[in-house]
């Protein structure tokens, strides 16, 4: 997602079964009153950027004026990243085409972005994962993490150890990028130079670690983890051997990047993951399906970091993920299931942000 390939909503709802509404072909065009759902009072101006295919993981440039996300559309059979402005339009790819893409973020200068990508493993999209095993993602070990110029031109690769590289992220200076890999065997959180340079491990504890973003001033990440033990811990290290993570139970842990401790933030053994700071350094949003007995339903929450009071934000009955709000804390930009076309359609909305 950030996608284990949670950064994976098309796993969501092919799996899981999310976002059982859908709108008629025939039905006009989306209206605030159709997008918004009672209880969504920090929500105004909600607006659908994205129809069709399935589109996540969009995140803004710092300056808020365009989006990066990854689709698969246009008959695509995986995703590839593309940018678009934040009404939606001036879409256009910005990866190769090849293979396929996760994990894209633009660099504060707007000179650059990073993706991850399997395209060095072959053209075609890599085989999906088997889920006679139950609900998995796919921890493609082809995945790279790769530099480009901020239209895609000019690709250069930054990881090259064995297996999965993926999840990366700038700091809001642009002079690091947090990731996943899988180099020491487990799935850790690693920090790099923008060149690939430097790299320094950041967590050790069995499970998996993934989907990190920097606070605002930097000092800080949030990420979500597993942390198995016993036989589920056996079961992790098995399915990892096969290229596979299964995020039934995911935390969400926040650590200051100069005591290098992490804290954990959410104790409720559900699936809690796409977590991003608020700019107020005080609260961090987030998906879940806490409060679903059946599992389906993720909705997005705010948290207070000091106090852990928690407030739902969404309430559409289906796949609410992957948020973000812009750097001066005016919009929230996030994925979700509402108003699609066909069942379990999903796609990019952004609002703008009404505090309490």
């Amino acid at each position: 997602m950030r996608m284990i390939n949670a950064r994976v909503a098309w796993l969501l709802v092919a799996v899981l079964g999310v976002g059982v509404t859908a709108r008629a072909a025939h039905e006009p065009a989306p209206t605030e009153q159709t997008l918004h759902y009672p209880g969504e009072k920090h929500f105004q101006h909600i607006r659908q950027l994205t129809f069709g295919g399935q589109n996540a993981e969009a995140y803004f440039s710092f300056d808020g004026t365009e989006l990066i996300f990854q689709s698969t559309r246009d008959g695509r059979e995986c995703d590839a990243i593309y940018r678009m402005d934040i009404q939606g339009h001036h879409v256009r790819m910005v990866s190769s085409g090849n293979g396929t893409t996760t994990c894209s973020f633009i660099a504060p200068d707007d000179r650059s972005i990073i993706y991850a990508s399997t395209h060095l493993a072959g053209e075609r999209c890599p085989a999906k994962p088997d889920h006679s095993q139950d609900y998995v993602w796919p921890v493609y070990p082809s995945y790279d993490i790769f530099r480009a110029g901020p239209e895609g031109g000019d690709p250069v690769r930054l990881t090259d150890t064995p297996g999965y590289d993926a999840e990366g992220v700038y700091s809001p200076l642009g002079e690091k990028i947090v990731f996943t890999s899988v180099r020491t065997g487990d799935l850790e959180l690693f920090m790099m130079n923008p060149d690939g340079s430097g790299v320094e491990q950041l967590t050790d504890q069995p499970g998996y670690d993934g989907g990190a973003f920097f606070s605002r001033d930097g000092q800080w990440l949030v990420w979500r983890a597993s942390r198995p033990q016993g036989k589920a811990l056996e079961d992790y290290r098995r399915l990892l051997r096969q290229g596979l993570v299964r995020p039934g139970r995911l935390e969400i842990y926040i650590m200051n990047l100069n005591k290098r401790k992490p804290i954990q933030l959410t104790d409720n053994g559900a699936a809690n993951f796409a977590p991003y700071w608020h700019p107020d350094g005080r609260h961090i949003v987030f998906s879940s399906n806490m409060r679903d007995p059946s599992g389906r339903n993720f909705d997005l929450y705010l948290m207070d970091v000091e106090t852990r009071a928690l407030e739902q934000l969404t309430y559409y009955p289906g796949f609410d993920g992957f948020p973000m709000f812009s750097h001066d804390g005016k919009k929230l930009v996030f994925a979700s299931n509402r108003n699609g076309s066909v069942a379990g359609e999903t796609n990019v909305f952004i609002v703008d942000w009404k505090p309490r």
